[in-house]
């Protein structure tokens, strides 16, 4: 038996479906928040296979994490508070959610003297901007950028030694850990606290640093949700697309069925591979861009997307990926098409909110 914590959600949906698909027994506990699911919580069922099990509980619960953890060989803990939400007025939301539902997982997992592997879902957020190189100074780390530049449109950071513009680069899993807002800082917490977890207690544990996600089930107009997703929302409900700054941010957009690979490979390789990885297509797009195939893949004239200008202050530049380490260690490269993964996204319909869930639910017939 395998657990998937908030396995009931966008990609932990689909990590479900492909450890069922390669034959694993899955038991799924979320807590079904109205921010990912809507308000109704029957919502978490639509898109969960039918054959997992689903347990209707909250990962900050200590007597509930230990129910779902009976007969539990492996845990893949998807379970978080994602996107920048409401900004600094979530603080207390995330933290809980993030970080103390981490802690209590990991506490739960101790006093079992649980012995399998641990697979987290971390987020590229914890590097903050990502890796840049200044003709003159080389490999360069801007600080955050200021509110008066964004406001005159200095949307990209100069080199902090002579002001000369910088070029991004792929970030490697060793680079600098920055995160610049409340999310990001709560995902950095979490591969902490799984850190400081494995090395008292020898449990391997594998942070899985996921990308911008996109793919068939994400939630509709939701600040929670990811750039696609509310692209998607946009052009469903006939309004351009606003894309913040000049649409030149850059970043690597990975599909969700790719994601779910990774996370089949970490928990199921013939060795536990223990680390930091990040789970990326390994090739940079910018907003601009996606908001454009998205517009292209729909047709029949969808409105134009519009550069608003706009920012915001937890937001950075550009981050995308190497994917070297990920595909030398788990053997994962990402192989869906973006041309082809965005036409699904255009078509599929969002998950939105259904009635009816069960607190408990146990797998069909096999």
């Amino acid at each position: 038996m395998l657990l998937v914590t908030g396995g009931a959600g966008f990609i932990g949906s689909h990590v479900v479906a492909a450890l069922l698909d390669a034959g694993h027994a899955v038991r799924v506990l979320d807590v079904l928040l109205p921010a990912a699911h809507g308000h109704d919580a029957g919502a978490g069922v639509e898109g969960l296979d039918p054959r997992a099990e689903l347990l209707v509980g909250d990962v900050t619960d200590p007597a509930t994490v230990a129910a779902a953890l009976v007969g539990v060989e492996h845990v893949c803990h998807q379970a978080a508070m994602v996107g920048l939400g409401s900004e600094i007025d979530d603080i207390a939301d995330y933290v809980h959610h993030n970080d103390r539902g981490t802690a209590v997982l990991l506490q739960a997992l101790a006093r079992r003297r649980f012995a399998g592997r641990l697979v987290l879902a971390s987020s590229m957020v914890v590097y903050g901007e990502g890796r840049y190189r200044c003709g003159r100074h080389g490999p360069i780390r801007p600080p955050a950028r200021r509110r008066e530049d964004l406001e005159a449109g200095r949307f990209d950071p100069p080199c902090p030694e002579c002001g000369a513009a910088l070029r991004p680069e792929p970030i490697p899993e060793d680079a600098p850990l920055d995160p610049r807002n409340v999310y990001a800082a709560t995902k950095l917490h979490q591969e902490h606290l799984a850190a400081a977890f494995s090395r008292e207690t020898g449990v391997p544990v594998t942070a899985l640093r996921y990308h911008n996600v996109y793919g068939p089930r994400m939630p509709r107009d939701t600040p929670y949700a990811g750039v696609a997703s509310i692209f998607r929302s946009a052009l469903e409900a006939g309004r351009a697309p606003r894309v913040f700054e000049d649409g030149g941010q850059r970043r690597d957009f990975v599909h969700v069925r790719d994601v779910a690979r990774a996370n089949l490979l970490a928990l199921t390789a013939e060795r536990a591979v223990s680390g930091a990885f990040n789970v990326c297509s390994g090739v940079p797009r910018t907003v601009g861009e996606l908001a454009q195939a998205l517009c292209s893949a729909i047709g029949d004239g969808p409105p134009a997307p519009v550069t608003t200008g706009e920012y915001r202050l937890g937001d950075v530049r550009h981050v995308f990926a190497s994917p070297d380490l990920a595909a030398e260690r788990l053997g994962f490269v990402a192989d869906e098409p973006f041309a082809a993964g965005i036409a699904e996204l255009a078509r599929a319909p969002q998950r939105s909110a259904a009635t009816g869930a069960p607190t408990t639910r146990s797998p069909a017939a096999r």
